[in-house]
């Protein structure tokens, strides 16, 4: 398996992915939110190109992972979302690998931290903590009991705040 940058040539594979990662989510069977957020992502100016990763397996494309930016307090920081991987292929590492190669590299290209929803036995696997232990705050009260962040080397202690997602987030 290899862990590379998306290429344009991925982008049905990457709607492929993420529909059927989430086909039990899709309202009344139809697309799942997941595909057109990517979409509007890769539209906007949050788009970091450097960090939409694929798992590439023999020409395959069996992942998908993105970091966008947003912001802390109108500070740039750096949301998770969607990750991806088919249902045939899940359980197998290609989540974990996919997980561990974005935030390195985030790390490498000198961002702060990363943040997320998502499950609470998942993601603290990976160094995810609740945003409330650091003061941060995901600005919608009901995403805060899943609202995680994860530290990364350029991190300092006092970023604190409200953090925001990428328009996109808010408008699908």
């Amino acid at each position: 398996m290899l862990i590379r940058r998306e290429r344009p040539s991925d982008i049905d594979a990457i709607a492929a992915v993420h529909r059927a990662a989430f086909a039990d989510q899709a309202p009344d069977g139809g697309e799942p939110v997941e595909v057109p957020l990517v979409a509007a992502l890769r539209a906007s100016d949050a788009w970091v190109p450097a960090l939409s990763l694929v798992a590439d397996v023999d020409g395959e494309v069996r992942g998908h992972i993105c970091l966008t930016r947003a912001t802390l307090d109108g500070r740039p920081v750096l949301a998770l979302g969607p990750i991806g991987v088919p249902p045939a292929y899940q359980h197998g590492g290609v989540g974990a690998a996919l997980m561990h190669a974005s935030l390195g590299a985030a790390d490498a290209l000198g961002e702060p931290l990363v943040a997320l929803l998502g499950h609470l036995e998942y993601y603290p696997k990976f160094g995810f903590v609740l945003g409330s232990t650091l003061s941060i705050d995901p600005g919608v009260p009901d995403w805060v009991s899943h609202f995680q962040v994860r530290t990364l080397d350029a991190y300092t202690p006092g970023m604190t705040g409200e953090f925001r997602y990428a328009p996109a987030f808010y408008e699908l």
